[in-house]
Formats: C-alpha cells, sequence, structure tokens
C-alpha cells in the first residue's frame, strides 16, 4: 500500500469517525468529505470502496442503530426519529424497515427482555442493523431462509 493510499485510509476513518460521533447532526456527503479532504463524488467512490457502502448508507445505519436503543427504552417513533437526526419520519421508517426486517412501531411494540438481559456490548452486535437481501414486494420479513438478528437472539434467550 503506498504512502498516498495509507494517508486516504486515515482521512476516511476521520470522516467515518465524524458520523460516528455526530450522526444527529445535520450532516451531509460534502460536509463529511470536507473532513476526508476530498471532494464529494471523490469521497463517496472511495468510502464506498474502503467500507462496502455509501457515506449516506453508513450514516442512517448509525442513525437506525441509536434509534432501536431509543425505541427499545419506550421513545415514541417520532421522538426516535427526530432524535436520531432524521428530517424525515416516511424515509426513517422506510429505512428501518429495510435494515431491521420490521417497522419502527412493530419494533417498539416488541418485548426486548432478551436484549435487556445481555451485557451492552454483546447487546450492540446482536441489534446492530444488518442490510437483508431481497425481499417479496409488500413484505417486511428477511429473504426467505433468513433469520434477523433479532430473530435470532430472541431464539438463543429463549432456549
Amino acid at each position: 500500500m503506498t504512502p498516498e493510499e495509507l494517508a486516504n485510509l486515515a482521512h476516511l476513518r476521520r470522516a467515518r469517525d465524524l458520523i460516528d460521533r455526530a450522526f444527529a447532526l445535520p450532516l451531509d456527503v460534502p460536509t463529511i468529505a470536507q473532513q476526508a479532504f476530498m471532494f464529494a463524488a471523490h469521497f463517496s467512490r472511495k468510502f464506498r470502496a474502503a467500507y462496502g457502502e455509501t457515506p449516506y448508507s453508513y450514516l442512517m445505519t448509525r442513525r437506525i442503530e441509536r434509534a432501536t436503543a431509543l425505541l427499545r427504552a419506550g421513545a415514541s417513533v417520532t421522538d426516535a426519529c427526530m432524535a436520531v437526526g432524521a428530517t424525515s419520519l416516511g424515509s426513517f421508517s422506510s429505512r428501518f424497515t429495510e435494515l431491521m426486517g420490521e417497522t419502527p412501531s412493530a419494533y417498539r411494540a416488541r418485548e426486548h427482555d432478551a436484549v435487556e438481559a445481555m451485557p451492552p456490548c454483546f447487546a450492540r452486535a446482536t441489534t446492530r442493523p444488518v442490510r437483508y437481501g431481497a425481499r417479496t414486494v409488500g413484505t417486511t420479513a428477511a429473504a426467505p431462509g433468513k433469520v434477523s438478528r433479532n430473530e435470532e437472539a430472541v431464539q438463543s434467550a429463549a432456549v
């Protein structure tokens, strides 16, 4: 790896850390790209190559991850949406459903005793949002044959 590539990775890490730290602020790709000392389009390409998803997708995944904790604690869907920096309840709900396999309201209404009984490090890993494969139109379940991490946690806690 060349020194320039190493420097680019350090800049990308700085930008990713900004997303992790300031996920609730109104961030956009040009603002994040400034932290990496790159133009927005170049930054998006490099970020995707390094981390496997676009900067905006990574930002929304972090927001959904934080929103799940708020929903488990009893916050309303609207309050969780606004607390994590999402500006549109509709796009937040769509992304939440895409990543978690169920609507925010269904997630909030479900029992989370298994997650609450876990050490925090295991709870974070277990409840981390994961993009599910293709779904049948009109359903929110994971792709056939796949079990969501949430379902796995509930099943393993019940055993």
